[in-house]
């Protein structure tokens, strides 16, 4: 399976460990990310039409130094699924995603139609944050997610995605599983546990196979066995919510 992320650094986190998740299952995914840290789907759009090379390219979590365009990565093979995101600041508000959202999947689909079409659902900023309580005036983490919840749905059903990845929907049962600590700064996933997590539900969302016996557990920083439980507990009811 050869998976392709047009995203930013809330992609790079969802891929990191998403190649070796598989592997262990004796699953060939292929993932590649094309990301500028930030980036919105107004500035997909805006780098769709210019062709600019802007896109730093990873494959299997790993950075490749290549710089590529939109363009050059969607011909660049036969995809799968291909995936887009909104800005995680944006990400609440589904006015901001159109009418970028519309245009990228249009291209995606006219450069490769074979591809199946994913929305990748950001997750909510760290709990009491500035950046949450400040920046997006927001008291509580389960205010933010349930307004990315509805944004996301909604786009995956406009544009009639083939998946919805439910990332931040696992971030908030995890806390609610009494997980203390998901985020490296109060908006990117974990090194070890959130990067671990986002990488077992975009394989069930994409597989559909059970997590439940998947033996991967080398990290960038230590995930405790108790840890690794809670996440495919996680992983697991909240895709049973989308019949995965």
């Amino acid at each position: 399976m050869n998976i392709l992320s047009i995203g930013n650094s809330f992609s790079q986190d969802a891929q990191r460990y998403l190649h070796r998740i598989a592997g262990v299952d004796g699953v060939k995914i292929n993932s590649f990310n094309i990301f500028i840290g930030g980036c919105s789907l107004s500035m997909h759009y805006r780098n769709m039409l210019s062709e600019a090379r802007a896109y730093t390219l990873e494959m299997n979590g790993i950075s490749t130094g290549f710089s590529v365009s939109i363009k050059d990565a969607l011909l660049n093979r036969d995809w799968d699924i291909v995936t887009v995101q909104q800005v995680s600041s944006k990400a609440p508000r589904y006015s901001t995603y159109q009418p970028y959202l519309d245009e990228l999947v249009k291209y995606i689909r006219l450069m490769a139609p074979k591809a199946k079409i994913a929305i990748h659902q950001t997750w909510a900023y760290e709990p009491e944050s500035e950046r949450l309580t400040k920046s997006m005036n927001y008291r509580t983490h389960n205010e933010m997610l349930s307004d990315i919840v509805n944004a996301y749905q909604e786009a995956a059903k406009h544009i009639g995605a083939d998946y919805l990845i439910p990332s931040g929907e696992v971030f908030g049962a995890m806390f609610d599983n009494g997980i203390e600590k998901l985020h490296r700064d109060p908006i990117h996933a974990s090194l070890g546990l959130g990067r671990y997590a986002l990488g077992l539900i975009w394989y069930k969302t994409l597989t559909g196979n059970d997590i439940s016996d998947n033996s991967f557990c080398k990290f960038d920083e230590e995930v405790s066995a108790e840890q690794i439980a809670i996440a495919k507990k996680c992983v697991t009811e909240v895709a049973a919510r989308y019949n995965i």
